[in-house]
């Protein structure tokens, strides 16, 4: 007898059995300079207890302990079973939906989540739902990658675009999915409001990287975008032409291998959206 798969949580397809650990590691190790420079921003105490929904492979769980010292507690919380059995190495974490964590009622100081609130179908019945976990006056941090789109290709803005253009092709087939309903993902600053925060803020920091790269830089661009989030599943999005000039771009056996480019320069843009309860 066949067994069906699990139905898929999120508006991007995560399940608890969903694994990409690899990408989430090559992210994390590639802007970890402007996390803990975002962390860091935050003004987290000695003492606090902090939750980090959605924590992935776990990074942050360390760089957050780092914040709120020995006498402090951070908890990672993840939908993805291999995603918490790997972030149980750099922490505490758990297996859990982020629609009913297992918490009692304002257990943390302050919550950070990155990446994570634009999978859910409902972002704002999200961002509610961790906002009871909050204390009066606690802080909710909501981290999200690429507002604007990256810059890869700075020297032909052209195929940038129309390569932007072809993975949201990608996505609305894959998932059902059009511009609109993704929205989510530049939507934080009115979600936080809608939710009742108070003293909402954002900052962007740009993440620059140009050549030559270092190694987790080159080991996210060329391995995460280009070949995991490109490669062949653009084809049929792209004119013949345009792909294979990506290909060749995206070939690090290529002489036209665009991180050995002396322009090459990659522009990401980490926004961090705070807000506090109300006391």
């Amino acid at each position: 007898m066949s067994v069906m798969p699990a139905p898929a949580r999120g508006l991007l397809g995560d399940t608890a059995a969903r694994d990409y650990s690899e990408k989430l590691r090559r992210f994390n190790a590639f802007a970890a300079p402007e996390l803990r420079e975002a962390i860091a921003s935050l003004g987290l105490e000695p003492g606090m207890r902090v939750l980090d929904a959605g924590c992935g492979t776990g990074e942050a769980l360390a760089w957050l302990g780092d914040e709120v010292g020995a006498m402090g507690t951070v908890v990672g919380m993840d939908l993805a079973l291999a995603h918490v059995v790997a972030a149980s190495h750099a922490g505490d974490a758990l297996q859990a939906d982020l629609s009913a964590p297992p918490f009692m009622g304002e257990a943390f100081d302050a919550i950070w989540s990155v990446n994570v609130v634009n999978h859910l179908r409902s972002p704002l019945d999200g961002i509610r739902t961790l906002a009871g976990l909050l204390r009066p006056g606690g802080r909710m941090a909501l981290g999200q990658s690429s507002f604007l789109p990256d810059m890869c290709f700075a020297w032909d803005a052209r195929l940038e675009r129309v390569v932007n253009e072809a993975v949201r092709a990608y996505y609305r087939d894959k998932y059902a999915v059009d511009e609109r309903g993704l929205s989510a993902v530049r939507a934080n600053v009115g979600l936080l409001r809608e939710a009742g925060f108070q003293h909402v803020t954002a900052h962007t920091f740009a993440i620059d990287r140009i050549s030559p790269v270092d190694a987790d830089a080159e080991r996210y661009i060329a391995e995460t975008l280009f070949r995991d989030s490109w490669g062949a599943r653009l084809a049929p999005y792209l004119g013949a032409d345009d792909y294979e000039a990506l290909m060749d771009l995206c070939d690090p056996a290529s002489p036209r291998f665009a991180l050995a480019r002396p322009d090459f320069h990659f522009l990401q843009t980490f926004t961090l959206v705070t807000g506090r309860t109300p006391v």
